[in-house]
């Protein structure tokens, strides 16, 4: 079983985004027995609250339901638990350094360096524009997946 988690500085909604929709890509596919997927947060900002509207929004006009997400902060011990830890941009991977102190194994990596066109995915809490970060994260599970089903 392959285990992802994604991670954004509140998970309310990059992350919950990613694996509500990575969830949905792999069901849809048949392989959802290979992958357990969850996502958390860097800070402890918005633990306990549900997903944002923005992205509620664009994942049930996709028929994918997410009202029992809650937000969650990473921890230590969740490094050894996944396989692969994917961030939305660089300031995840600042953050994540203080909660991990180090990467050893390799396994984080930001979400769209699995496509031709790496870069951070922007935070639609301050840009308000939850279809490019919905657009950017379809790229990128796509080329994550991709990526995985070479190995």
């Amino acid at each position: 079983m392959i285990k992802v988690l994604f991670v954004c500085h509140g998970n309310i909604c990059r992350s919950p985004m990613a694996e509500f929709l990575f969830k949905d890509i792999v069901k849809k596919k048949g392989l959802e027995k290979e992958f357990y997927i969850d996502s958390k947060a860097t800070s402890r900002e918005e633990i306990g609250n549900g997903v944002h509207y923005g992205t509620k929004k664009i994942l049930n006009s996709l028929g994918i339901d997410c009202s029992k997400k809650r937000a969650s902060q990473m921890t230590k011990s969740d490094y050894d638990l996944y396989d692969y830890i994917i961030l939305m941009d660089h300031n995840n991977l600042y953050n994540i350094k203080r909660i991990i102190n180090s990467d050893p194994l390799g396994k984080v990596h930001l979400l769209l360096d699995y496509t031709d066109m790496p870069r951070d995915i922007s935070d639609p809490w301050y840009t308000g524009d939850f279809n490019k970060t919905y657009s950017d994260i379809i790229y990128g599970l796509n080329g994550f997946l991709k990526y995985l089903l070479k190995d």
